[in-house]
């Protein structure tokens, strides 16, 4: 091939990546206006699973660490003057505010009990599977997602007729295990806290330490004393776990309610069968002090990683179980000083309806 072949050749192929460079970058500067267009404009509600009453509000908060988006699920027909419960509840990995409200079904009971329903949802962006990052103590990232929670519980309060003095927070997995550290960080914000097959606060500290501690090889340290030994003003905690859990060791639920129970100095009480219908049957074990039960521990036989009595067909979902849901609403009544809700299982009692 001659000189001028190959200098031809040469000037064909430059000009042919020319080509295709100015093509790449038309299209990324087509896609950078093109999301920047999307990120202005207003963005498409998202498909309701909640009842067709009542309203399914979006929200958006920020602070520390970062911003957090969230739903609210508020009851129709508000009327003047009244003040609603507010129960705040935290997904699991691999689901967001729409599914678990489709899950666990807690709008329905909302729509019929009259309560608000908080649901914060976690970022793929913050972590790949959505869980919240429950775990992450040593850098701080665990108490900047619980802050901004508690920042978006603050907004609805202020934004909404709710009642501040009657709000529980409930979490599934990775959501139950953040639900007791906001608990801890801010006992006097909640009332209750209920965690559903998760992990109690302080047994890991890094994502190592997590996998451990889901297969129940760590040792779950005591929460940290008052001054001079004086039992800790917590609120009242509710455990909920299967025996059959393969993902989170059933071991971390009686770990949480024990150390739970030792920090607000309350006693074990024996534990008493209970079956609903042809439902997992359940072992209920109080923790009482001066009367009072400080700590529930509820363990399910047969019960795998899921939620209790949620809907069929959706994962981590087991209809077979009893309706966690009612249980956390039962939970949230006894606390809030009102009735028990017809067909839940209240502490002391037998299932109702």
């Amino acid at each position: 091939m001659t000189r001028t072949r190959i200098t031809a050749a040469w000037a064909k192929a430059v000009n042919r990546g020319m080509a295709e460079l100015r093509r790449t970058a038309s299209d990324s500067a087509r896609q950078i206006v093109k999301s920047a267009f999307n990120s202005a404009r207003p963005s498409r509600p998202r498909k309701q699973r909640s009842p067709p009453e009542g309203d399914w509000l979006p929200g958006l908060v920020t602070g520390v660490g970062g911003a957090l988006r969230f739903r609210l699920y508020r009851p129709p027909q508000l009327k003047a003057l009244e003040r609603l419960p507010l129960v705040v509840m935290l997904h699991g990995c691999r689901q967001d505010a729409d599914e678990f409200a489709a899950v666990t079904r807690m709008n329905r009971l909302a729509l019929k009990e009259r309560f608000c329903v908080l649901y914060p949802e976690q970022s793929g962006l913050a972590n790949p599977q959505r869980c919240w990052n429950w775990f992450d103590t040593d850098s701080g990232r665990a108490f900047a997602e619980a802050d901004l929670i508690l920042n978006a519980l603050e907004q609805v309060c202020q934004l909404h007729p709710l009642d501040r003095e009657r709000v529980l927070v409930a979490g599934l997995s990775a959501g139950a295990s953040l639900a007791a550290l906001m608990a801890l960080r801010q006992p006097k914000s909640f009332q209750g806290v209920v965690m559903h097959s998760g992990i109690p606060p302080g047994t890991a500290h890094s994502t190592l330490t997590a996998m451990a501690a889901m297969r129940g090889r760590r040792t779950t340290p005591p929460l940290v004393a008052a001054p001079q030994g004086a039992p800790l003003d917590l609120p009242a905690l509710l455990v909920i776990h299967g025996n059959a859990d393969t993902t989170v060791s059933p071991s971390n639920a009686r770990a949480a309610a024990v150390i739970w129970a030792e920090a607000a100095g309350a006693k074990e009480s024996a534990p008493r069968q209970v079956q609903r219908g042809k439902r997992y049957p359940m072992s209920v074990t109080e923790f009482k002090c001066q009367g009072d039960t400080v700590v529930t521990l509820v363990t399910l036989a047969g019960l795998g990683h899921a939620w209790s009595g949620g809907a069929p067909g959706h994962p981590f979902s087991d209809a077979h179980g009893p309706d966690a849901s009612r249980m956390v609403w039962a939970f949230a009544k006894r606390l809030f000083r009102g009735p028990v809700a017809e067909g839940a299982v209240p502490p002391g009692g037998t299932p109702q309806g």
